[in-house]
């Protein structure tokens, strides 16, 4: 396979995003999205997707965070989409379960070329450090519209709000790491019956 990474830029009134990916990285994650929580979530994603990641975000936060949430989100998808090609030679599904502690989560991926968000989390608590916890939708939502994959998020298990978002966050990295590895027994080929994704 080539090298697969990709930079994208998103700049609006409302924010100024630069996302760096390199799918086939160390986990390594320079991140300044001045929302801290949101920061160690994505610390989860690069660390256990083995995804290099290099964020830079600046938005308008004095409001609140949605508006910067959701288009790193999209930005995020933007960077996986161009990193990944033409998806020929990758597993294109990953799925993983992960614990901590109480808290128990599955997230299941599917390179589709279709987007679509399927989650059933219930927080049980509305915020984390100054992160509303509805925001996390936000942030799937904007990477499964621009990345064209399928997500199903279960949060099956948990009483603490930050283990189940840790949860998800680390179930989503290992997820995506299986779904873009390279499958051996593909040697380059299209890992779909219509010959394209």
């Amino acid at each position: 396979m080539t090298q697969r990474t990709a930079t994208v830029s998103r700049d609006t009134k409302e924010t100024q995003i630069t996302v760096s990916v390199n799918l086939d990285g160390k986990g390594e994650l320079n991140c300044e999205t001045g929302i801290h929580f949101l920061d160690h979530m994505l610390d989860q994603v690069a660390r256990h997707g083995l995804i290099d990641l290099d964020i830079k975000a600046v938005g308008d936060l004095h409001i609140d965070a949605h508006h910067t949430v959701e288009d790193l989100g999209i930005t995020l998808g933007q960077a996986f989409a161009q990193a990944i090609g033409d998806k020929r030679g990758i597993y294109r599904y990953g799925h993983a379960y992960v614990p901590l502690d109480e808290a128990l989560s599955r997230v299941v991926v599917d390179f589709s070329g279709r987007p679509g968000l399927f989650m059933n989390v219930e927080f049980t608590r509305g915020s984390l450090g100054q992160l509303d916890t509805q925001l996390f939708w936000e942030f799937f939502q904007g990477f499964v519209n621009h990345a064209q994959v399928t997500l199903h998020i279960d949060n099956l298990k948990g009483f603490n709000a930050h283990h189940q978002a840790e949860t998800i966050f680390k179930a989503f990295g290992r997820a995506l790491r299986m779904a873009t590895a390279e499958d051996p027994r593909m040697a380059g080929q299209m890992p779909s019956t219509k010959g394209s994704l």
